[in-house]
């Protein structure tokens, strides 16, 4: 349940907090097995464990979530060897090279004969609303992967007015700010981990990691390039890494948070999965405001 990556998007107008609302909406769209003719599908699912069968939970105020997905897979390898010879077929029948769209149309109907005897692997990805902040948090990095839960989302709660939760305008001269070490958000330093690129289409990268970043042939980069990434460090809070997309990786909470329930135990399953949740989304939480806030002072 601690959150590893995660995209966060705000709300111009607030949802319902009565999780019986939330666990009736998202069950009209529930997860259902792949038939035998289906590439991937999506739906909800049980954001706090398996055995606890509701479409949502609430801590606190807060409101959990998880969709999973599944999908079949079907490596480019044995396709292309399957299309060869049929390929080659169809060309010495009619004559002549099939053309693109002949060979995409092939490659189609190919793909979906190989569905029923490919292997299927799904995913769980969770994500919650704070209504306090108004914000929608979802553990992944991949922006593509969160749109297309907002859009699920979208369908079960009829609307979903969210937009990326930082100006990246704002966050790209801060990302420039941070890397020397001015108008660091509150309560956090600088990390070991920085990525720049220079400005033009081709230009150079360089990556830096478990590296003072202060360090002189790290600053000069900034004279030609651009910040796309950087570790910061939150006190005895957590660690992560913003991109200049507003992504959050690689979070690491402190072991002075995670360890802090290990005297429940786990008997009582839902109260230690709930009281684990308070404390990664209080951490998290915390992080995210203060990086928000030190962007909004800037204004």
């Amino acid at each position: 349940m601690w959150f590893k990556n995660v995209r966060v998007y705000k709300l111009s107008a607030p949802l319902s907090t009565d999780v019986a609302v939330w666990d009736q909406a998202l069950a009209e769209f529930k997860f259902a097995p792949l038939s035998a003719q289906e590439l991937v599908r999506s739906g909800f699912s049980f954001p706090l464990h398996p055995s606890i069968k509701h479409y949502s939970h609430i801590n606190g105020q807060i409101i959990f979530f998880a969709v999973k997905r599944q999908e079949k897979i079907l490596p480019a390898a044995v396709i292309n060897e399957e299309m060869q010879p049929k390929l080659e077929a169809l060309e010495q029948e009619k004559g002549r090279p099939l053309s693109k769209k002949e060979k995409q149309s092939l490659k189609e109907e190919l793909q979906l004969s190989l569905l029923p005897r490919a292997f299927s692997r799904s995913s769980l990805t969770q994500g919650y609303y704070d209504p306090e902040n108004q914000w929608l948090v979802i553990n992944s990095s991949s922006a593509s992967k969160a749109e297309d839960i907002l859009a699920l989302l979208r369908k079960a709660l009829g609307s979903l007015p969210a937009l990326p939760w930082l100006d990246t305008h704002k966050l790209n001269t801060h990302l420039q700010l941070w890397l020397q070490d001015k108008a660091l958000p509150q309560g956090f330093s600088l990390g070991s981990e920085a990525e720049l690129k220079a400005p033009d289409e081709e230009g150079a990268k360089v990556k830096f990691s478990n590296h003072l970043l202060s360090a002189d042939e790290v600053q000069s980069h900034l004279q030609d390039k651009l910040v796309t990434s950087i570790s910061l460090e939150q006190n005895d809070n957590l660690s992560l890494a913003i991109a200049d997309d507003g992504a959050i990786k690689r979070i690491k909470f402190h072991d002075l948070i995670t360890g802090q329930n290990e005297e429940l135990g786990w008997e009582d399953l839902t109260a230690r999965l709930d009281a684990d949740l308070l404390l990664m989304t209080a951490a998290l939480n915390n992080a995210l405001l203060s990086i928000s806030q030190q962007l909004t002072a800037a204004e």
